[in-house]
């Protein structure tokens, strides 16, 4: 009888073994068939127009199985896409506040609850989102853009530099970043300038010079504060550093070179200072037409111009042509189509954009370092040819 007991324990177990088997078979296809219902039943109510039932049951479906998170939060975004942000961020809160889903699952859900938030404009939550995902491998680089583009919206610059700052020391120096952070020293600075805090704004400013030595910005405001101040060697060092950077904001520092020069007397200097980039812009070379005049050298004034005209033609040179011509002619009555067509040229040159985006085309007569339209920082430039430089 003993024998017999040893024998039918295999049996046993290979019974029990096999029926456990079915039991969890059993217990899949129930929560299979459960999973199906939900679906099916949320499927239905988007087909029927009530998206805000089938939310309510496709967030169920995370109970039962986690498997289902990428789902969900493509879901999210499907709402997002559509323009139903409201529904968008149900979805999405609710799997972040899931306890049982993975580390990786929660920040990709993160993420999108705070692409949320920026869209309906929840800035604050959206910066509370992003903030939290600054310490993530895989979303460190979207979270720091979007709290960038929330600190420039609400001009708060001091936290754009803390941030700035922060993802210099963490990882190194970037060109971006660091392009970035010059610029946030800089509207840091002229805010500090309003507030009469000239010290801070010079101390700011600095760091910008340090953040990118290929920036131009810092330099044109120290050179205006200098010039303000009627430190005029300083403003003058300060300027030609410009040309030094990018040639193609020297348009901006001539002005007030020659209005320093106004000041002092010192033409020739002015001249002397012109003298490398004369020909780079229109702006320079209408500068060293002003200092023929001034030697009363009309006839080489108006010489030189032509010559100029002839290689890079603009209408601010045909424009301060026309008025040398108008000037040497004696017969009032030969001068009259040559003021007519002066006026002209002076009303289609104020019509005209003075910068353009190089990045999505916007234009307009005032300079933005950040593009109103795209959003990036140093791409408005000023304009070159016929219309511009």
């Amino acid at each position: 009888m003993l024998e017999l007991l040893f024998l039918l324990l295999p049996v046993a177990a290979g019974y029990g073994w096999v029926m456990g088997r079915n039991s969890v078979r059993q217990a899949q296809r129930e929560q299979s068939s459960i999973l199906s219902r939900h679906y099916f039943r949320g499927l239905n109510f988007l087909l029927s127009d009530q998206p805000d039932k089938a939310v309510d049951t496709l967030i169920k479906m995370i109970d039962l199985n986690s498997d289902t998170v990428e789902t969900h939060i493509a879901m999210g975004n499907f709402f997002r896409h559509r323009g139903e942000i409201d529904r968008a961020i149900k979805v999405h809160q609710n799997l972040v506040s899931r306890e049982e889903i993975q580390a990786t699952q929660r920040e990709n859900a993160l993420k999108e609850l705070g692409l949320d938030y920026v869209q309906a404009g929840f800035l604050e939550r959206a910066e509370n989102a992003f903030l939290q995902l600054l310490n993530s491998d895989k979303h460190y680089v979207i979270a720091q853009q979007q709290l960038f583009n929330i600190y420039q919206t609400t001009k708060e610059w001091h936290r754009a530099i803390e941030l700035a700052e922060r993802m210099v020391g963490c990882h190194g120096d970037n060109d971006d970043v660091a392009e970035r952070l010059a610029h946030f020293y800089c509207e840091q600075s002229i805010k500090e300038q309003r507030n009469e805090q000239l010290g801070e704004a010079l101390t700011l400013l600095q760091k910008a010079v340090n953040a990118d030595e290929r920036a131009v910005r810092p330099w044109l405001l120290l050179g205006h504060i200098a010039k303000e101040q009627g430190k005029y060697e300083d403003a003058i060092a300060y300027y030609l550093q410009v040309a030094e950077r990018d040639i193609n904001w020297f348009s901006e520092a001539v002005p007030s070179l020659e209005d320093i020069a106004e000041k002092t007397g010192e033409w020739e200097r002015f001249a002397a200072e012109l003298e490398s980039h004369w020909q780079e812009c229109a702006t320079s070379y209408l500068a060293m037409v002003d200092v023929l005049l001034r030697r009363g050298e009309t006839g080489q004034a108006a010489d030189y111009l032509l010559e100029q005209l002839r290689k890079r033609p603009t209408m601010k040179g045909f424009k301060t042509l026309m008025g040398l011509y108008i000037d040497q002619i004696q017969d009032k009555s030969s001068t009259d189509s040559l003021i007519l067509l002066k006026e002209l040229v002076e009303n289609q040159i104020e019509q005209r954009p003075k910068y353009r985006c190089v990045s999505c085309g916007f234009s307009g007569r005032k300079l933005y370092w950040l593009c109103p339209s795209c959003k990036k920082w140093n791409v408005v430039k000023p304009i070159k040819g016929l219309d511009g430089e």
